[in-house]
């Protein structure tokens, strides 16, 4: 027995009541991966004896570990708290320009807009495509920002989709004072709907469609306004189109009077703007969802493409990292989408303190994708994923690692025991 097996023994049980202190301390830290000490005997010589046999002399640490295991999953309710739930880091910049990866997904945004974690380094994601309006996923990450002190510009109206039925059993609008009895005239505005489009300049305009029933079998005449006998001088609506039905009671077509169209679906006018603005502007009107069945006249969809200037009032994430921002407007749409790094190796990441770690040649280089693709997992917003140390686990462990100190003590007290024992012989 020597007083190097006992010395030894006595780092390594410090060493690992370092790392288990480590791991308690970090017991309610987000995104926290605990860490464990991983032994391995030390001897004096691995080949040559003529015995065939070794000898030991102590034991050391030969690495700390990190347990890469995922942890718990608690609600916050704050929209830009994530978590992610299955494999994957997020990606941010620090602010020397470097690349450092994180579980922990509590983040911010700043005065200036620009999503941030709580250490204050930039988060990376993926932009929206301006042509598909669809993350591209593909690129290059950057650092994610949103217009929180700026509105975003309006969207001038170019097409509109109306979706309603006309009363197959109305009679003709110009009624028929001959029959009997007389069949009166029946009211544009009977058969009418309206909503408003924008202009250039985003402001709000009003659109009527009116539809008359016509002597044609299954033909309706469409105006975009009434007439006004009362102004000067006064005003006669012109027809802008006509729409003819089959006898199931589908679109057949819809031809323009001004201008001119063929038979289709889609009909265009322009549409006075705002003072300011470019006027007129044409709007297109797919009537393609109307129908005539013998049923009330009903409105069942009027939706158009247009809005106005807005300012964001909030954001939320989607499970595949896609941030979706909602605006005063009531536009609701895909800004960015979050990046998400993976590593063959987790093990050699090493940690650079605050819940971030780099990427070495033992990791080998990041493999960047988006949740709920390939092996990345999922995201869950208004989420945090808590640190994954068993805290009971580490209490029995730091009791044994206290035994392990205190029987290494003893085996150098015994040592030097020993030694006082031959120095006094006589």
């Amino acid at each position: 027995m020597g007083f190097q097996q006992g010395l030894s023994g006595l780092n390594a049980a410090s060493k690992n009541l370092d790392v288990i202190g480590h791991n308690i301390a970090n017991a309610n830290t987000t995104g926290f991966k605990s860490s464990r000490a991983d032994f391995a005997e030390m001897v004096a010589s691995a080949i040559g004896s003529a015995s065939g046999q070794t000898s030991g002399i102590g034991v050391n640490v030969a690495s700390v570990s990190q347990q890469f295991r995922q942890g718990a999953i608690s609600t916050t309710g704050n929209s830009l708290d994530i978590a992610i739930n299955g494999n994957g880091f997020f990606i941010v910049r620090q602010p020397d320009g470097s690349t450092a990866y994180t579980r922990a997904g509590n983040f911010g945004l700043d005065k200036a807009g620009n999503l941030k974690t709580v250490s204050g380094d930039n988060v990376m994601g993926y932009l929206v495509d301006p042509t598909t309006g669809k993350p591209m996923a593909g690129a290059t990450p950057v650092p994610l920002s949103f217009p929180t002190g700026q509105p975003i510009p309006a969207k001038q109206t170019g097409k509109v989709n109306v979706e309603l039925n006309l009363d197959a059993r109305a009679t003709v609008a110009a009624g028929d004072p001959t029959a009997t009895p007389p069949i009166e005239a029946t009211p544009r505005a009977t058969y009418g709907t309206s909503l408003n489009v924008y202009d250039s300049l985003g402001t709000a305009i009003p659109v009527h469609l009116y539809f008359e029933k016509d002597a044609a079998t299954n033909t309706w005449t469409i105006y975009n306004q009434l007439d006004d006998p009362t102004a000067t001088p006064p005003v006669t609506a012109t027809p802008i189109g006509t729409a003819v039905f089959d006898t199931s009671g589908k679109l057949t077509g819809v031809t323009g009077n001004a201008p001119a169209t063929a038979a289709g679906t889609a009909l265009t006018f322009n549409v006075a703007g705002s003072g300011g603005s470019s006027t007129p502007f044409p709007v297109a009107f797919d009537l393609g969802g109307m129908t005539q069945f013998g049923t009330k006249f009903a409105v069942s969809n009027l939706k158009q493409d247009g809005y106005t200037a807005g300012v964001m009032t909030g954001v939320n994430v989607s499970k595949d990292g896609s941030i979706v921002a909602t605006y005063s407007n009531g536009v609701t749409r895909t800004e960015a989408q979050l990046a998400l790094a993976a590593f063959t190796n987790t093990q050699g990441l090493a940690s650079v303190g605050d819940n971030k770690w780099v990427a070495t040649a033992d990791s080998g280089p990041a493999l960047n994708g988006s949740a709920q693709s390939g092996t990345f997992g999922s995201l869950q917003a208004g989420a945090l994923e808590e640190s994954n140390v068993d805290l009971t686990a580490e209490l029995v462990n730091m009791m044994t690692a206290q035994r392990s100190y205190q029987a290494n003590a003893q085996t150098i007290k015994t040592q030097d025991q020993v030694f006082s024992t031959l120095v006094n012989l006589r």
